[in-house]
């Protein structure tokens, strides 16, 4: 028998092999300042291309003042306990209310976390008998709602109607036999390759198979549809999707997450979460803080406008000067270059140090070994001087690594 921590004393797995190297600077950062488009980093000023906030709402005079008097209303305890026992109010089911209204959706309810969320809903919404089937790349926190179902769970290839269709197929026969019913999972957005989920495509599958879809809307909420609805309203199918889930911490700029659907599944999914029933209900600075958001998202649609016009001046710029950021249909901006972990920490260090540009770096294991991955996340706070810069920022750098300068650079000598 050994001991449990042996493992851990000997493995720090595949990221955190890297630790010692990559913490405080790639990993674990320290971004300082008011959350805006120039923040500071390492006692630099940066161009920020790494915070979610995609409306720019975080550093709105009016956004500030809200929360400030919120929390000097409320303090941060307020309410005390769950939604269920002590922690109800009549401005969390205001929210809830506004939500799903705007979502389109007869009932909503708030929800504490975005990653707990989701997991939460996912095992609430199915039992042993039912089948799941849900992206291949669907983000960490699905997985780990799936991780928790007793029953069967298939994955299907990401975005392939063709791999869908097959594994629904295989969920019917078991969903039969076991007298169940199929829950399909995608995301709205998929926020590593910023592309949108192909809802359109799924829904049509109703017509051939019964099941239940359940969107997860991180990226899309806020940002894509007329009206800023989400993936769902960009693809004219927001009605057809059975569950609607999305998060505060990207859009809204704050903590919390919701769900929408017909009331009495909410219903039902208000006394079966179990992450909400037995966790403390988010707070009221918070909830008032999102009403306010909402509220600018819905008479300000001059916010989204702006968003949109800097996420296609990046990209087309990228793309006319060569860089390949792969079929994103959102916000989410992955700039692609070939080359190995150590010349990817050299190429970021350099980028950071002496370009003044802040993004976020992706390597194996996460993406395949060879290649890197720079994600950028354009927001309402940037401008063109900022497209500019990083433009030519990331033009000199992808001439250092097809070089071969960063293969040069050692570990040790770069860090």
């Amino acid at each position: 028998m050994r001991d449990l921590f042996d493992r851990m004393y000997k493995d720090k797995g595949p990221l955190g092999k890297w630790a010692q190297v990559a913490e405080g600077y790639f990993a674990f950062p320290k971004l300082e300042g008011s959350i805006s488009n120039r923040m500071k980093f390492n006692g630099n000023e940066v161009i920020t291309w790494s915070v979610n906030d995609y409306l720019g709402l975080a550093n709105i005079d009016e956004v500030r003042k809200i929360d400030a008097d919120a929390a000097k209303k409320y303090g941060s305890a307020y309410p005390m306990g769950a939604r269920l026992m002590s922690g109800h109010t009549e401005l969390h089911e205001k929210l809830q209310n506004e939500l799903a209204k705007f979502v389109k959706k007869e009932a909503a309810y708030v929800l504490n976390f975005g990653y707990q969320g989701i997991l939460s809903t996912i095992d609430s919404l199915v039992s042993k008998n039912d089948v799941i089937v849900y992206d291949i790349d669907s983000h960490a926190c699905i997985v780990d709602g799936v991780r928790l179902h007793l029953g069967k769970r298939f994955t299907y290839q990401h975005n392939d109607m063709e791999s869908l269709e097959k594994n629904l197929a295989r969920a019917t026969k078991i969903a039969n036999e076991t007298n169940g019913g199929i829950l399909v999972i995608s995301e709205g957005v998929f926020g590593m390759r910023g592309e949108q989920g192909k809802l359109k495509e799924i829904v049509a599958l109703k017509k051939i198979f019964n099941f239940r879809l359940l969107v997860d809307d991180a990226h899309g909420f806020g940002t894509l549809g007329k009206t800023g609805a989400g993936a769902g309203e960009e693809q004219g199918v927001q009605d057809q999707i059975d569950v609607y889930f999305a998060t505060f911490a990207k859009s809204l700029a704050s903590t919390g997450a919701f769900i929408a659907s017909e009331k009495e599944i909410i219903d039902f999914l208000k006394y079966n979460m179990r992450s909400q029933v037995f966790a403390k209900s988010l707070q009221m600075q918070l909830v008032e803080g999102v009403l306010k958001r909402l509220d600018i998202i819905k008479s300000r649609p001059d916010i989204k406008q702006k968003l949109w016009e800097n996420v296609k001046n990046l990209q087309s710029g990228l793309k006319s000067r060569g860089f390949d950021i792969g079929t994103t249909q959102s916000c989410v901006t992955p700039v692609y270059l070939k080359g190995s972990v150590l010349e990817a920490m050299c190429l970021v260090k350099d980028l950071r140090e002496n370009y003044k540009i802040f993004c976020s770096i992706v390597v194996y294991p996460v993406i395949p070994k060879g290649l890197i991955l720079l994600r950028l996340i354009p927001t309402a706070s940037h401008d063109i001087n900022d497209i500019n810069e990083t433009l030519d920022a990331f033009s000199a750098i992808r001439d250092k690594l097809v070089s071969g300068e960063y293969k040069k650079e050692s570990l040790k000598l770069a860090f």
